[in-house]
């Protein structure tokens, strides 16, 4: 199921700007996901309950609703950075690769991408670069387990078929 999207302006990559882009892959990590709704959850249940019981009992501090209102909002406002957190995506296509980690996305065409590879001790896979060089690719992550295991098989199903042959083996470890 191939999704089309229009593109921007990413910088150096080998991408024209306002090309029509098209991916056949897309993946998001399923325990990041779930783990900051567990944690919104968490953050929202404690500051309401704090909220609305600031006034119970009389401290000598003058709380109005106002009070309330802000220490609601300030949890709203983790919840916010908490589901920033879980943005991250990896895309494939036949134009290249998207990482879209914490700041934002990058695309990288497959003349630059030699493959994808998890390291021994890391949490998250790497994208792989000539010159020993390497993105993180946040989506793809440890806690998945075999979600992240079938992501990387399709990542490299996926290079096998729109990578320029180099005449070696493409180092997606």
């Amino acid at each position: 199921m191939a999704r089309s999207f229009a593109t921007r302006d990413f910088g150096e990559g080998s991408i024209p700007a306002g090309t029509e882009l098209t991916w056949d892959y897309e993946y998001r990590p399923r325990w990041m996901n779930r783990a900051v709704a567990v944690a919104c959850a968490i953050v929202m249940i404690i500051h309401i309950t704090f909220g609305l019981l600031l006034d119970v009992s009389y401290t000598g501090v003058n709380v109005r609703w106002v009070d309330k209102a802000a220490l609601i909002c300030v949890g709203i406002l983790i919840c916010a950075v908490l589901v920033y957190l879980s943005r991250s995506r990896l895309r494939v296509g036949p134009a290249g690769v998207g990482v879209r980690n914490m700041v934002g996305e990058r695309i990288f065409g497959w003349d630059q991408v030699i493959g994808m590879a998890y390291p021994e001790k890391g949490f998250c896979a790497r994208l792989l670069f000539p010159g020993d060089e390497h993105v993180p690719v946040m989506a793809v992550q440890a806690r998945d387990a075999d979600l992240a295991v079938e992501a990387m098989g399709r990542f490299r199903d996926l290079y096998e078929q729109y990578a320029p042959d180099r005449g070696e083996s493409g180092g997606s470890d």
